[in-house]
C-alpha cells in the first residue's frame, strides 16, 4: 500500500481505495493547492486575501480549510478521462470520477510536486502537477502510452470543473487566441465603494492548453447531461460540441482524438489558473506553456524548496522516523513560516510559533517576525489577538475575538532565536520608541497585571484554547493554563535577561513567575493534576469532580515548564497523563470529550465528541507536554508520544488514521471509548503549530543539540531499546557530525577532546566538528 522512494523523498500510496482522504499540498508564497489521490483539490491564492479560482457548484461561504473535509461528485478536482472509441469502455486519472477498478495506481507526493500514474485497459495515464516559485497557476503534464500490441483510437478529455463563480456574471468560453478555456465572472458587491475595491480582483480563470484540442466545452451542465460524472453525455458523441457557457456553471473540458500505436506515447501541457485580464493570461503561457519552461520551473520551484531543508539530518534504529525528519516534517515547518498560513492577519500566537520554527530553517526570518510582530504592540504591553502583514490588513474572524495569551508567546519564540542564533544585539534594536527588550518587558508586565485578587491569569473570551470562549467573559473566569504559562513566558525572559547581563530584570521576572507559580499551587492543583481554569461563576474545572472535561493536558505541560510543579507532583500528573489521556495514536488534549453544550466553559463542548479540541488527539498541545518530557529528562515517554505523531508503520494503523506519513495533522480524532471505529482519523490538516514544536523536540530534545548563549549543549536522550543514533546538525554557520551509542559510560568529546559540561563553545562558522557522545 505505501512505498518510499528516492531515499525517502517520496511517498507512494498504490490503492485508491485504501486511504481514499489521503493527499498531499503544494504551495509558493501566493497560493496553495491540496490535492487527494483520487484527484479532489482544494486551492487558495492570495489577492491579497485569500480566494478561490475553483469553485464548489453552488454557492460557497468563506471559510479556513475544513478538518476531515468532505468530497464529493462535483467537489473540484482536476480529472482526465479515456475513452476507447472502438468498444467504447471510458475510465478517468486519477480514480474519480468515473472510478473504475484500474489494474495499478500510483499515487506520489513528492517534495516539489504531485504525480499519478493508472494502468488500465492496457494504457498509461500518468499526471503530474507543479508550481511555479511565484506566480499563481497549476503546471499539468499528462502522459498516455499504449501498452497493448495494438493501434488504439482514444479519445483523452482533461476535465477541470471550475464552478460557481458568482451570481452576479458568470460565462466561459474557449478562447483561440490564448489557446484554452477562459471563464469569466463578477465578484459580488452591494457597495458602490466596493466596486473600486475588486477591480483589481483575479476574477478569470484559465486552462490553457500547449497543443489546440480537437472540441471542447466550457458548460458544465452540457458536459455531464443526463449521464452523470461517471458517464458523461457529452463524452457519447463523436466530439465534444464546442459550447460556451453563459450566466452558466463553467468547466474546462477539452478533447484530443488520437491513434497510439504499440508503446507509443503523447504528452500534454496545461496551466490552470486565476487572472485580472487577458494580457495576464498570455504572459503566464508565454513563460510556462512549453516543455522548457515546464522544465525550468520545475527546476527553480525545488530549488526553492530545498532552502527549507532545515538544520538536521538523523540516521537511527527507525527508517521510517528518520525518513519523516529528514523531508517531510522540515518541509512543513517551512510552509508554515515561509507563507504564514497564506494569511494576512495570521492569529498572533500561530505567527510566533510558527517563526519559532524558521528559527531552524532561516532564523533571519525568525528576527524579522519578532521586530514586525512586536512593532504592533499596544501602549499598555499587550498584543493584538493578530499580527497584520500587509497594507490595509484588518483583523478578521477568531482575531476579532479578544484572547489573553498572545504575550506568551514572545519569550517562547525569542528563546528560540537567540538559542541558534546568540544574537544578543537583537534585544538593544529599536522597535518604535522602544527597544526590542523594553518591549518584552511591557509585555511581561501586561501578563503580570491581568490577573485576578487571587493571583490567576483572566482568558477573557478565549487563551491558546480559541473555543473555551465562555469560561470569562464575564470578566471574572481564569485560566490554568495561562497562569502556568504566563509563569514560564516570565521564566524565559528572566533567562535571557540574565544571559544579556540585566540582572535586575532577570531577578524581577524570576519571583513574578513564583509569584504565578505559587498562585497556580494554592487554586488549582486537584491533587493528581492542575485545573485548566475556574468559570465567571467561580467553578473550578478540568478536576477529577468532573465526568466530562475531568483532566487537561497543557496545564500539566506547562506548569511543568514554568517549575509550578515539583517533583513529585510531576509523577502524579505523568501517572494521570497515562492513565487517561494516552491512547494508540497519542497524547489526547484532555478526556473524556465533552457530549453536551457547557455553558460555563464554551463551544469547544460543542464539538462533536473526540474531533478537534472537543478531546482530539490535537497535536499542538501533544507537542508542548513532548517539549515539557524531554526538558524534564523524561526521553522514554516523548519519544513514544512523539513518533505516535507519525501514521505508520504498521498497515493498520495508517488504514485508521487514512493519511500519509507526509505531514502531522492537526489532530487525530479521540473519543477512543466512545467512538473507536472513528479514534486516530487524521482531520487531513497540514496548518498545526504542531511541525515547529516537533521539530524543536526532535533537535533540542532527541539529538540533545540545544542552543546555549556561550554555544551548543549536547545532552542526546534516546528511547530505550536504541543504542545508537547518528545526525548532521548545521549551528551557527558550522557542521557537526553527532555519534551516540550506548557505552555504558556518560561523556561528550569534541574531536576526541572531552567536553566535561556538554557545552561546546567557540564555534567557528564553516568549521566542521565530530562529537562522540557516550551514553551509560
Amino acid at each position: 500500500m505505501l512505498r518510499h522512494l528516492d531515499d525517502g523523498e517520496r511517498c507512494e500510496l498504490t490503492s485508491p481505495t485504501a486511504l481514499p482522504q489521503a493527499g498531499g499540498f503544494l504551495w509558493n508564497r501566493r497560493m496553495m493547492i491540496q490535492v487527494t489521490c483520487r484527484g479532489y483539490a482544494t486551492a487558495q491564492f492570495m489577492q491579497p486575501e485569500p480566494a478561490k479560482y475553483a469553485h464548489a457548484p453552488n454557492l460557497e461561504a468563506k471559510t479556513f480549510m475544513q478538518p476531515e473535509q468532505a468530497y464529493y461528485a462535483h467537489h473540484p478536482g482536476r480529472f482526465v478521462y479515456v475513452k476507447d472509441e472502438d468498444s467504447g469502455e471510458l475510465f478517468s486519472a486519477p480514480y474519480e470520477p468515473v472510478r473504475a477498478p484500474v489494474e495499478r495506481f500510483s499515487f506520489v507526493v513528492g517534495s516539489h510536486d504531485l504525480s499519478w500514474t493508472v494502468e488500465h485497459l492496457g494504457l498509461r495515464v500518468e499526471m503530474r502537477l507543479g508550481l511555479p516559485t511565484d506566480d499563481v497557476a497549476e503546471l499539468w503534464e499528462l502522459r498516455v502510452t499504449n501498452l497493448s500490441n495494438r493501434p488504439r483510437r482514444l479519445s483523452v478529455v482533461p476535465y477541470f470543473p471550475i464552478g460557481y463563480m458568482s451570481w452576479m456574471n458568470q460565462s466561459a468560453e474557449w478562447r483561440a487566441d490564448l489557446g484554452g478555456v477562459v471563464a469569466n465572472s463578477v465578484t459580488p458587491y452591494q457597495k458602490v465603494a466596493d466596486h473600486f475595491k475588486n477591480l483589481n480582483l483575479k476574477d478569470k480563470t484559465y486552462f490553457l492548453c500547449e497543443r489546440a484540442p480537437d472540441a471542447w466545452e466550457a458548460s458544465q451542465a452540457a458536459f455531464e447531461g443526463e449521464g452523470g460524472l461517471h458517464a458523461p453525455s457529452a463524452l457519447q458523441a463523436e466530439r465534444l460540441a464546442g459550447g460556451d457557457a453563459r450566466y452558466e456553471t463553467p468547466a474546462a473540458c477539452v478533447q484530443y482524438r488520437l491513434t497510439l500505436e504499440p508503446e507509443e506515447s503523447q504528452t500534454w501541457r496545461f496551466l490552470f489558473g486565476p487572472a485580472l485580464d487577458d494580457a495576464e493570461i498570455a504572459q503566464v503561457r508565454a513563460t510556462y506553456l512549453s516543455e522548457a519552461g515546464f522544465a525550468r520551473t520545475r527546476a527553480a520551484y525545488a530549488d526553492y524548496i530545498e532552502s527549507g531543508r532545515g538544520c538536521l539530518r538523523i540516521q537511527t534504529p527507525d527508517a521510517d522516523f528518520d525518513r519523516f525528519v529528514n523531508h517531510w516534517l522540515p518541509r512543513q515547518v517551512f510552509y508554515h513560516g515561509d507563507v504564514n498560513r497564506l494569511s494576512t492577519d495570521p492569529q498572533t500566537r500561530n505567527y510566533l510559533q510558527d517563526n519559532l520554527g524558521m528559527a531552524y530553517i532561516a532564523p533571519g526570518v525568525t528576527r524579522g517576525a519578532l521586530l514586525h510582530a512586536l512593532s504592533q504592540q499596544a501602549a499598555n504591553g499587550s498584543m493584538p489577538d493578530g499580527i497584520l502583514l500587509i497594507e490595509g490588513a484588518e483583523l478578521k474572524y477568531i482575531n476579532q475575538v479578544p484572547h489573553t495569551d498572545h504575550c506568551v508567546w514572545l519569550p517562547v519564540c525569542l528563546q528560540a532565536y537567540l538559542d541558534e542564533t546568540g544574537d544578543f544585539a537583537l534585544l538593544k534594536v529599536a522597535v518604535g520608541e522602544f527597544s526590542l527588550a523594553e518591549r518584552m518587558d511591557r509585555a511581561m508586565a501586561w501578563l503580570l497585571q491581568d490577573r485576578d485578587a487571587r493571583g490567576l491569569s483572566y482568558i477573557a473570551q478565549g487563551d491558546w484554547c480559541d473555543p473555551m470562549n465562555m469560561v470569562g467573559y464575564k470578566g471574572r473566569g481564569v485560566s490554568g493554563w495561562l497562569t502556568v504559562a504566563a509563569a514560564h513566558a516570565m521564566k524565559l525572559w528572566a533567562g535571557i535577561s540574565a544571559d544579556a547581563g540585566l540582572q535586575e530584570a532577570a531577578e524581577r521576572w524570576r519571583g513574578a513567575a513564583r509569584e504565578l507559580n505559587d498562585a497556580a499551587n494554592r487554586h488549582l492543583w486537584d491533587g493528581d493534576w492542575f485545573a485548566r481554569g475556574i468559570t465567571d461563576d467561580d467553578v473550578v474545572f478540568g478536576v477529577s469532580a468532573d465526568t466530562e472535561g475531568r483532566i487537561y493536558l497543557n496545564p500539566q505541560s506547562w506548569a511543568m515548564l514554568s517549575g509550578a510543579a515539583n517533583e513529585a507532583q510531576r509523577a502524579r500528573m505523568m501517572a494521570a497523563i497515562e492513565a487517561q489521556l494516552e491512547t494508540p495514536h497519542g497524547v489526547a488534549m484532555f478526556n473524556p470529550p465533552y457530549s453536551r453544550m457547557r455553558d460555563d466553559v464554551g463551544r469547544v463542548t460543542q464539538k462533536h465528541p473526540g474531533s478537534a479540541e472537543n478531546g482530539a488527539v490535537y497535536n499542538h498541545a501533544a507537542s508542548f507536554y513532548i517539549h515539557a518530557l524531554y526538558e524534564a529528562g523524561q526521553g522514554d515517554r516523548a519519544y513514544r508520544l512523539l513518533r505516535q505523531m507519525i501514521p505508520g508503520p504498521n498497515p493498520t494503523d495508517v488504514l485508521q488514521r487514512g493519511q500519509l506519513p507526509v505531514f502531522i495533522p492537526n489532530y487525530y480524532r479521540g473519543a477512543h471509548q466512545q467512538y473507536p471505529r472513528t479514534a486516530g482519523r487524521s482531520s487531513q490538516l497540514f496548518n498545526t503549530g504542531t511541525a515547529a514544536w516537533a521539530y524543536r523536540c526532535v533537535i533540542e530534545g532527541l539529538c540533545g543539540l540545544r542552543g546555549h548563549a556561550q554555544g551548543l549543549l549536547v545532552k542526546p536522550q534516546l528511547p530505550h531499546g536504541w543504542n545508537h543514533l547518528s545526525a548532521e546538525r548545521e549551528f551557527r554557520g558550522a557542521h557537526f557530525h553527532l555519534q551516540v551509542k550506548r557505552t555504558g559510560r556518560s561523556c561528550v568529546l569534541l574531536d576526541g577532546h572531552p567536553v566535561p559540561d556538554g557545552l561546546v563553545r567557540s564555534i567557528e562558522p564553516g568549521r566542521h566538528y565530530r562529537l562522540d557522545v557516550g551514553l551509560g
